[in-house]
């Protein structure tokens, strides 16, 4: 069981030089990191399905990669005539997390993924017409750059497109903990889901190292490296609903939870934070028993979830349908969706029925895409950030035994 102390932050004293691996740090116990808005975000369901059946290499349906090539057309049509495509207001928007890379320091804004195990950046060796406005990382411009000779990384996704590049290792602060010797990973191909995102500077993995996709050998991601410095090897993320949340690491925070922690085994074989479901209930409807399974994914927006647990869900919405070109349910905004509970092992999860009211498809707040999809293609399910935000989330990387552990919070 791991002690749960009082959140606090010390500055590491750091020494040594970027290397073959990670330089050892003296401890510094542990901190918190808040979430910075991505103001430039718009939410739109459908780009955030087919985002996430991308990454986990599942082919979209034919409706939605229609639907994603006309906004790719739309998009470019937009920018070469000097306007700007038109996106519905926003609901819940995206937040990123910053992080310091190089000496001096280089800020760029990261999403946090335990989903994925790369750091991985656009860069001053991203061609330019792969960058929209992102911030660099500049090896070139720090001290403590130094490139993996021979080493490459890269990421593919179900549309055939690929994201990979050059590793170089350099100081990465996240915080208040300093790696030197991180290996970053240095974007020379990005995926056109990346180039979207202006503000989305790149990635900062947190799965585990074995589904890192450097190569010829495999590296350590910053939290196995940060872990040996913190006062426990756990990071828990408190995310919310319309507003920022955080990461700790290190530590385990009492007043950002209520009642007791649920822990469940984490199958991490695949390198993922897998975990079993017990079951599921709609609004007031009876639990009903179900295994399945699937994994914490801090990275994707949406909770995808077995086909039939998802129809179940929709039936219960006013005038929800599936829609082909939109490749999963909608329906009008003005809706009540019910809540939606989640068994993870004795414990439940109540997703409010707000936030599976993504976001809207049109600009007029007509339609609504639906916050639940379904994981048809990739093999298991994804909880993703909609049902994340309903949760305090802890992830214990102690090794042979790693676990997750579930609290209610203050929503």
């Amino acid at each position: 069981m791991v002690p749960q102390p009082n959140t606090f932050a010390l500055v590491a004293a750091l020494a040594g030089f970027a290397s073959a691996s990670p330089v050892q740090q003296p401890k510094v116990g542990a901190f918190s990191l808040a979430q910075v808005a991505n103001a430039n975000f718009k939410p739109h369901g459908p780009s955030q399905l087919a985002k996430a059946l991308l990454k986990y290499g599942a082919a979209m349906p034919d409706g939605l990669a229609r639907n994603m090539a006309d906004r790719d057309a739309a998009r470019i049509a937009a920018r070469s005539s000097g306007s700007a495509l038109a996106d519905p207001e926003q609901n819940d928007i995206q937040y990123l997390t910053p992080i310091q890379i190089g000496t001096p320091p280089q800020t760029l804004n990261v999403d946090v993924d335990s989903g994925s195990s790369d750091l991985w950046v656009f860069s001053s060796e991203t061609p330019e017409d792969s960058v929209q406005g992102q911030a660099l990382y500049d090896p070139s411009k720090s001290s403590t750059s130094e490139e993996v000779q021979g080493a490459s990384w890269q990421i593919s996704y179900g549309d055939q497109s690929s994201s990979g590049g050059v590793v170089y290792r350099d100081t990465v602060a996240v915080g208040n903990v300093s790696i030197k010797g991180q290996a970053v990973e240095v974007a020379t191909t990005v995926s056109a889901q990346f180039t979207r995102d202006a503000s989305n500077d790149g990635l900062l993995g947190l799965a585990f190292s074995s589904l890192n996709t450097v190569s010829p050998q495999q590296e350590s991601t910053w939290f196995d490296n940060a872990a040996k410095v913190l006062d426990h090897p756990v990071w828990t993320a408190d995310l919310k609903y319309h507003a920022a949340g955080t990461y700790d690491f290190g530590v385990i925070d009492k007043s950002k939870y209520a009642g007791k922690i649920t822990y469940v085994n984490a199958n991490s074989s695949d390198g993922f934070w897998m975990f079993d479901m017990s079951g599921y209930s709609v609004g007031n409807s009876t639990f009903k028993t179900a295994q399945f399974q699937g994994i914490a994914d801090t990275g994707t927006t949406l909770a995808l979830l077995p086909e039939q647990v998802v129809r179940d869900y929709y039936r219960s919405v006013r005038g929800a349908k599936l829609d082909y070109f939109q490749g999963g349910y909608v329906f009008p905004c003005g809706a009540r969706p019910p809540n939606f509970v989640l068994g993870i092992g004795p414990t439940r999860l109540t997703i409010p029925g707000t936030y599976i009211n993504y976001a809207p498809i049109d600009s007029f707040g007509r339609t609504c895409f639906g916050g639940i999809q379904s994981d048809d293609g990739i093999g298991f399910s994804i909880i993703g950030d909609v049902a994340l935000k309903a949760a305090f989330v802890v992830f214990d990387a102690t090794p042979d035994q790693p676990r997750l552990g579930w609290a209610s919070k203050r929503l």
